[in-house]
């Protein structure tokens, strides 16, 4: 009998530590799952990089319109930020710089034709679309700065852009950059610029 009660108590030891491994081997377990899991969400980050990486070959315009001034050729590595192409854009407006003293009783809206020196000829039509919030000497890298010296008044020239209507000929031949010479009619006065 006291043989049979030492075994049964050995045995009762035995039982227990296999229960500490038992504890132990979960625990492992446990803890390699998190090593696992942290490998999957790191296989998954280096699946949306490669991704990201791949979308970064493609390049696409941000509007329509036509190409021009290419300085890139197929196959060549750049850098963020390099300027690779000029678009034209399919919409078409013009910015006529008007003399402050022109601009009384211009609004948006407001009918416009105008004549391009590349063109002769031909007469467009188009509106006032906005004012530009400042004049152009504002927005020039090197302002002018009148508050020393004697002071000459300048009638500034204050940006506004014109859009142009679509239904009419010869549109195909406007480009950037072209010398246009822009007439408003503000309500019987004729304002130039």
């Amino acid at each position: 009998a006291h043989a049979a009660r030492d075994q049964a108590v050995a045995a009762l030891a035995q039982a227990e530590a296999a229960v500490e491994v038992a504890k132990q081997d979960l625990q492992s377990v446990i803890v390699g799952r998190g090593t696992l899991d942290a490998a999957v969400e790191a296989a998954r980050a280096a699946v949306r990089l490669a991704r990201i990486d791949l979308d970064n070959t493609r390049i696409t315009a941000p509007v329509d319109g036509r190409m021009g001034e290419i300085g890139v050729r197929l196959g060549q590595y750049v850098t963020a930020g390099t300027q690779l192409a000029a678009i034209v854009p399919a919409d078409r407006w013009i910015i006529a710089n008007f003399k402050e003293t022109q601009l009384s009783g211009m609004r948006p809206g407001q009918p416009v034709s105008f004549t391009v020196d590349a063109l002769p000829g031909q007469s467009f039509r188009g509106r006032i679309e906005r004012f530009s919030p400042a004049t152009g000497s504002e927005f020039a890298v090197l302002k002018p700065d009148n508050a020393t010296g004697n002071f000459t008044k300048v009638a500034q020239r204050l940006p506004v852009r014109i859009a142009i209507d679509g239904d009419q000929p010869a549109l195909d031949g406007l480009a950037p950059g072209l010398s246009v010479v822009v007439r408003v009619d503000t309500e019987g006065g004729a304002g130039r610029g």
